[in-house]
């Protein structure tokens, strides 16, 4: 089910909010739970029922291995962490990477196996770091508790209801934030949080407004530059590659802002306060801000799951610099099963280790030199990520670097024609011009919205019940139902 769907807004979430306070209400705390639970697997299902067994399998698994890897029993905890590890990649990385797989094996040994054509049920990716996170943070409470250094252990949740509603909880299941238990289990706990909080409300239902009219508004009208460019990229000209490659840097950019402004809003709801997960990458200085910024979560998982086991910063300046490239070769294998999205995590790695040598070596730049120059790599890198092959994405790199394709829409000759004879040139279009005209005013606002105003979390943080506001989340949340004429699904339930 989609956040930005008719059925999502006018049914599902009235249904739930209201009998899930009501249950509270009428004190059976433990009927809201499980009611909270199966509506939340009910909402999983209604994308694919057939993959509702597989999220179900992997919440019973790693429920029960969490609690070997707790027992007091004299188990090798350490053989069944590898042991769950391995079961969760294992299935992840047959739905995600078993047809990649194939593909380069018959690429590489001239082989003909028959691909599985295998659908990636939504959320196995998040719920997969998701429980990977929490089977490691078990085993190290059991390693202190059995070291006695019971003054940094702290209790983990070993309730099943609670384990399920960390996990299904329908605003963060499908794209994350990824969560940690740590954070999440003592909200579902808090008797407060039982009860309707009308700040929350107010709270949610603003920040809820404008993530869904960053989404139908913002991100699915760019979507349209975006997918017809990247239909033709042979034939594009200079401004036409531009405008492409841009329509996707803030359809992308807008898009999962929008999901994760929708999150919060849906958590703030239910009185649960979701990890920040966006915050305004585009005005990074560099690009390690940037990833500071963007998909915050998923930094962070990776920085303590992968990048502080491999040693961190902690070794030798080339190891760190290897480690930190194995980390974001990964991120770029996570977010797709294709060499363009490898080679993504390989330009920002590249990039993170020259901006750790170039901090090293103590240069500055201008800030706005600095945010101009990161925010241009991070647009075309993105050109290979949304690409579907490193030939599309030559081809508009191509014509965006290609001051000799430059030209003018043919259908401007009749008002500006007198322009030939200084050198300009007129030509006919491979992308709609007067879509690339539309999708200009939506740039120019985009670049103002991005870089010159607050965010939807900081504006969250100021939001008061006045006039103002009010009006503002009728208007977000008018102007987004109304734009409601087709459903788009959010791009992060590709990766």
């Amino acid at each position: 089910m989609l956040f930005n769907s008719y059925v999502f807004i006018f049914a599902f979430l009235p249904i739930t909010f209201v009998v899930y306070y009501l249950l509270n209400y009428k004190k059976y705390f433990l009927g809201a739970k499980i009611f909270l639970i199966f509506a939340s697997l009910f909402f999983y299902a209604w994308w694919n029922i057939k993959y509702l067994p597989i999220l179900i399998f992997s919440i019973v698994f790693n429920y029960f291995t969490s609690m070997a890897i707790l027992s007091d029993k004299k188990l090798n905890k350490k053989f069944i962490l590898i042991f769950g590890i391995c079961v969760n990649i294992a299935l992840l990385g047959y739905f995600k990477y078993a047809d990649f797989f194939i593909d380069n094996l018959n690429f590489t040994l001239n082989l003909n196996i028959n691909s599985l054509n295998l659908a990636l049920p939504l959320a196995l990716s998040f719920v997969t770091f998701q429980q990977i996170a929490y089977l490691t943070d078990c085993y190290k409470v059991g390693i202190l508790k059995e070291s006695k250094n019971s003054d940094e252990v702290y209790q983990i949740d070993k309730n099943f209801l609670n384990y399920c509603t960390f996990i299904t909880f329908f605003p963060q299941l499908i794209a994350g934030p990824i969560v940690h238990h740590k954070e999440m289990m003592p909200q579902f706990a808090s008797f407060k949080n039982k009860f309707i909080n009308y700040r929350h409300l107010t709270l949610g239902l603003f920040i809820f407004s404008i993530g869904l009219f960053k989404k139908v508004v913002l991100a699915d009208t760019f979507s349209l530059l975006a997918n017809a460019g990247f239909a033709n990229t042979a034939m594009l000209n200079f401004i036409e590659a531009w405008a492409t490659s841009l329509s996707y840097t803030f359809q992308l950019y807008f898009d999962f802002s929008g999901y994760c402004d929708m999150a919060i809003g849906l958590a703030l709801m239910f009185n649960i306060k979701l990890p920040l997960n966006f915050n305004s990458p585009y005005k990074s200085l560099n690009i390690q801000e940037f990833w500071r910024r963007w998909h915050i979560t998923l930094g962070r998982f990776l920085t303590k799951y992968l990048y502080f086991p491999l040693g961190g910063s902690r070794v030798s300046k080339k190891r760190t610099y290897l480690n930190l490239m194995i980390v974001f070769l990964i991120s770029g294998l996570w977010h797709g099963a294709g060499w363009t999205f490898v080679f993504w995590g390989f330009l920002h790695g590249v990039a993170i280790v020259i901006h750790r040598i170039w901090s090293n070596l103590g240069f500055k730049m201008h800030k706005i030199v600095a945010i101009f120059i990161t925010f241009n790599f991070v647009n075309i890198a993105w050109v290979f990520f949304r690409a579907n092959s490193f030939k599309d994405a030559l081809n508009v790199l191509r014509a965006m670097f290609d001051l000799t394709n430059i030209a003018l829409p043919i259908a401007f000759s009749t008002k500006i024609g007198f322009l030939v004879k200084y050198g300009v040139v007129f030509d006919n279009y491979t992308v709609d011009s007067h879509l690339i005209l539309k999708i200009a005013f939506y740039m120019v606002l985009a670049f103002v919205v991005v870089f010159f105003t607050k965010n939807s979390v900081e504006l969250m943080q100021r939001c008061k019940p006045n006039f103002y506001y009010l009006f503002a989340t009728y208007f977000f949340i008018t102007v987004g139902i109304i734009c409601l004429d087709s459903y788009s699904e959010f791009l992060y339930f590709n990766f």
